[in-house]
């Protein structure tokens, strides 16, 4: 493992990958933002499963105030610490933190993940074994060993307009109705995939190159699913690997401030529209799907005041 502690300042550069990668085989990549105790349980379980290849470990934290700097300069020396002065949000510190990697992979990393026995290694054999592949996730767990269901198709217009509509849930098992969550999804064999969560998700730097970073129009929500996007339309592969296995607390960061979480959601979600179906799509559907997910999203609001009361 090779890197140095130590606090740099922000880096506003293009959001273009860095190097040019075989420095290194992995660059470990993890955005914090106030989550200093399942940081170091990351950073711990990372340290306890360490893959075979050389690797490096970037930390960027958003300006916490919980002491997750100072923890991660304290307890993890040989880590990378990005300390930024402001919370620049996850697509824009996620892009600091590749672009000072050197890695030929890239594994970005939720601080509320923490890997187990082999699952980088199984990532990286799977990455090698498939140059296709642009971009790979494994299968994550909640706490208590439960299946979370981490995959999603693309949000076309009519997958949302069933998941809207409540009939994705009346018909869960439905291929056509479930389309968008998923479901029926088997979650026990290798495939190909739309959109696997970020929170462990490892990169091809090549492919990067190609299709560029994340894009900083999506500071929380739908970066993910941009990045994948623009992947599948230049061809890369994105493969869901269940032999590798993570636990996933869900949500660490984002509970913290739920009603924003939650338009910034809807934020994402149309702005991805706007990136990608506007234009592409019939004039009608793409209005219907715009307006679909406002009503949808109204509902929520309302929803969680109801049980905020």
């Amino acid at each position: 493992m090779t890197g140095h502690s130590r606090t740099e300042p922000t880096d506003r550069a293009s959001p273009q990958p860095g190097g040019q990668g075989g420095t290194l085989a992995l660059s470990i990549c993890i955005v914090n933002w106030n989550t200093r105790d399942h940081l170091r349980e990351c950073l711990t379980a990372i340290h306890q499963f360490p893959p075979s290849r050389t690797y490096e470990i970037i930390v960027v934290d958003n300006a916490s105030t919980d002491g997750s700097a100072e923890m991660v300069a304290r307890e993890f020396p040989q880590a990378r610490l990005i300390a930024n002065l402001a919370n620049e949000q996850y697509a824009r510190a996620s892009n600091q933190a590749i672009r000072a990697s050197a890695g030929d992979l890239i594994l970005l990393l939720n601080p509320d993940v923490r890997v187990l026995e082999g699952t980088i290694d199984a990532l990286l054999a799977f990455m090698d074994a498939n140059p296709a592949s642009g971009a790979c996730a494994p299968k994550l767990l909640y706490p208590d060993g439960r299946l979370q269901r981490s995959v999603r198709s693309f949000p076309t217009p009519g997958a949302l307009l069933a998941d809207v509509l409540g009939l994705a849930r009346l018909f869960p098992w439905s291929p056509t109705l479930g389309r968008y969550r998923l479901a029926f999804w088997d979650y026990d064999s290798v495939r190909e995939v739309d959109q696997p969560m970020a929170s462990a998700l490892m990169v091809r730097r090549r492919a990067l190159l190609q299709v560029g970073l994340f894009d900083e129009q999506f500071p929380l929500f739908f970066n993910d699913v941009d990045l994948c996007y623009r992947l599948r339309q230049a061809a890369w592969r994105i493969c869901f690997v269940p032999q590798a296995q993570a636990i996933h607390c869900v949500g660490a960061s984002t509970s913290q401030a739920r009603g924003e979480a939650l338009r910034l959601s809807q934020e994402g979600l149309a702005r991805f529209y706007r990136k990608h179906y506007r234009g592409a799509l019939p004039c009608p559907t793409y209005w219907a799907a715009m307006i679909g997910m406002r009503v949808a999203f109204a509902a929520r609001r309302a929803w969680a005041r109801v049980r905020r009361t």
